[in-house]
């Protein structure tokens, strides 16, 4: 419950809002920066770190899997990965459990991973329509525009579930397991109040998106809100850069020779191979995006800097199961289809575990045909619903190179299996291509290929035969676990990157003094004689700018109205380097800082909060202080609900 006091609040808010100043322009926020100022932190005044952990546990929540790793304060150097699973598939390593989740069918969480699917797999299907199951569900904070607490997920069966439901669901589950795991470790009950958590998030990610998580980290009570120092929440591919650094000779392919050694003794680190100043992309290839940064090793201590903004995009793996359903659409109609998933859900999920098997053994130099095994209840179906049968269906679809099997499977030729490959890995090459035409991007010495995806031999060939030996492509042999190993170190030491560059313009909109001749006259606002220039973007931090761990973008509002209680500055973002007014193409209002001043009155003519945004790291924090009284305001920036 709401105190009276914070009741009052949110109705002073509510009526700042519903009551904007007298500007009728894009949203004049009532307030004039009193400095400009940009300043750069001192290392010495870096943000505390806050208590310290016994055990960083961190979390790959993928899109197709995920798991745990974790690894000990007192010994860093070794990382351990998490039990293996029960129930793992034939061919497919089963270090990590496939991102699945069901519900029971009055909507409590039943189980996660290979237990969900093999449960919900086994029931009888007139039950199976009342439970809720869930695959592939993360690409969903990527795709959705408006992202917010209430987005809702469509489960197998068709019923909408929250989002924020499900991602708490799945974080309550890893909590359960990891500190199971390190209570069995230590011979006692561990305490979650020593665990430092970590969870892994695209780099491309919109600020949204990296709330949403946090909230759902908050609902699961991984952490609390009290404390939101105990998660961290870090970048996919800067987890795989931290990782592949370290790794020795052995314990990687090089794509260029194919032979593990490569001039150097096996035990020798890559790091060794690399020198101050070298650059290196990472790819990172999973599920649901395709992720690239670009760093450079700032030595003595091998600190990462960011050079290039993270790029990439939707084009993960899953691009070619829809692939394979678009081809299985043109087979049996997508009306046939789109029944089946909702009527047989289980068999649905059996079909995509049988072509995910035969995925992965797609590879340029096959010459012969890969069998997909099509359910009984497909069969079955398509008869009852067609009133023919599947063969009839391929034979009359006259899609080449997919054949009937008497044995009751899909044929699929080498080349049908590598053309649901072709758009996806298109799209990662004509990525890649666009990035090594920057110059931020020249003289590259190595490409790190991580993620799951990084294991398709078709991909490889592919990034081969575009880079035609510019620099040297290198795979993790534990590709899969890059990510999760590189997310523990990094939550042992955070400030491993020093330097990374937004990826947005971030600011706010003021109101200016108006100069004649330099603002647009359509901006003119008189207020009590005084000429303003409205929708002023006042810029914090523009796209592609190198910001330093701990570096602070400082600027001095003042309330419109002195006996203003809560200061709402909207926070507005583009793409463009350049913004000059808030009310140009590409800017789109992304967040809401909120200052609380209640309690901070002062005598003082003219009250100035000054507000510290702190952007090199990879979320974005805000302090304030009302200067004449130097106490501090409450402040809390929002991407979720505007």
């Amino acid at each position: 419950m709401m105190t009276e006091k914070e009741t009052a609040t949110e109705k002073i808010i509510t009526d700042a809002m519903a009551n904007p100043s007298p500007a009728k322009s894009m949203g004049d926020p009532g307030i004039t920066p009193l400095s400009p100022s940009h300043t750069q932190q001192n290392d010495t005044d870096q943000v505390p770190s806050g208590q310290s952990f016994v055990v960083v546990v961190a979390i790959d929540f993928g899109t197709t899997s995920s798991g745990y790793a974790y690894a000990f304060t007192k010994e860093p150097e070794c990382i351990h990965t998490m039990r293996r699973w029960e129930g793992g598939d034939p061919g497919v390593s089963n270090q990590k459990t496939p991102t699945t989740i069901l519900l029971t069918p009055d909507r409590k969480f039943h189980s996660f991973g290979y237990a969900a699917r093999d449960f919900y797999h086994d029931l009888d299907p007139s039950e199976s329509k009342h439970w809720l199951y869930l695959e592939k569900f993360k690409m969903k904070l990527h795709t959705t525009a408006n992202l917010s607490i209430d987005t809702d997920l469509h489960a197998a069966n068709g019923k909408r579930v929250k989002a924020l439901d499900i991602f708490a669901y799945a974080l309550a589950f890893f909590k359960e397991q990891a500190l199971k795991e390190l209570s069995d470790q230590t011979g006692g009950d561990f305490d979650n109040n020593d665990v430092r958590w970590v969870i892994t998030v695209p780099a491309i990610w919109k600020m949204p998106a990296k709330q949403f998580m946090r909230e759902a980290a908050y609902k699961s009570a991984l952490v609390s809100r009290e404390n939101p120092e105990q998660l961290i929440i870090a970048l996919e591919p800067e987890a795989a850069s931290i990782y592949c650094r370290k790794l020795r000779l052995h314990q990687m392919v090089d794509l260029c020779t194919q032979t593990t050694q490569n001039g150097f003794s096996p035990t020798d680190n890559v790091g060794s191979g690399m020198t101050q100043g070298d650059r290196y992309v990472v790819v990172d290839c999973g599920g649901g995006t395709v992720d690239l940064t670009v760093h450079q090793i700032r030595l003595p201590e091998g600190h990462l800097k960011e050079l290039y903004k993270a790029s990439g995009g939707p084009y993960g793996s899953l691009g070619i199961d829809y692939e394979f359903e678009k081809l299985l659409c043109k087979i049996f109609g997508q009306d046939f289809i789109d029944q089946f998933k909702i009527k047989r859900p289980a068999a649905w999920v059996d079909l995509m575990i049988a072509f995910e098997s035969r995925k992965r053994a797609a590879a340029p130099d096959r010459t012969n045909p890969l069998n997909i095994n099509l359910p009984f209840s497909f069969i079955d179906y398509y008869k009852k619903f067609r009133g023919h049968s599947v063969e009839h269906a391929l034979r009359k679809s006259n899609v080449d190179f997919v054949k009937w099997s008497s044995q009751g499977m899909l044929r699929m030729s080498p080349d049908a299996m590598n053309s649901l490959f072709k758009p996806t890995i298109d799209h990662i090459i004509q990525h890649l291509r666009e990035l090594f035409e920057k110059p931020e991007v020249s003289d590259i010495k190595f490409l790190f290929l991580v993620g799951g995806f990084a294991e398709s031999p078709l991909l490889q060939q592919a990034v081969q035969n575009m880079l035609q030996g510019r620099s040297r492509i290198i795979i993790p042999h534990d590709v899969g676990l890059t990510i999760l190993k590189g997310a523990v170190l990094f939550g042992l030491d955070p400030s491993i990157i020093k330097v990374r560059r937004s990826p947005l313009t971030y600011g706010v909109g003021v109101l200016n003094r108006f100069v004649e001749g330099k603002h647009p006259p359509e901006k003119l606002l008189v207020k009590d004689g005084t000429r303003w220039c409205t929708d002023v973007f006042d810029t914090f931090i523009a796209a592609d700018q190198s910001v330093a761990l701990g570096e602070m973008v400082k600027r001095s509002y003042t309330p419109a109205k002195p006996s203003q209680q809560v200061i709402v500055i909207h926070v507005y973002c583009s793409e463009k380097e350049n913004v000059g007014f808030i009310s140009e193409p590409g800017v789109r209002k992304c967040g809401t800082l909120r200052l609380d001043v209640t309690g901070t009155e002062s005598t003082a003519p003219r009250r100035e909060i000054q507000t510290l945004m702190q952007f090199g790291d990879t979320e974005i924090r805000a302090m304030a202080v009302d200067v004449s009284t130097g106490r501090t305001v409450k402040s809390s920036i929002d991407f979720l609900s505007h």
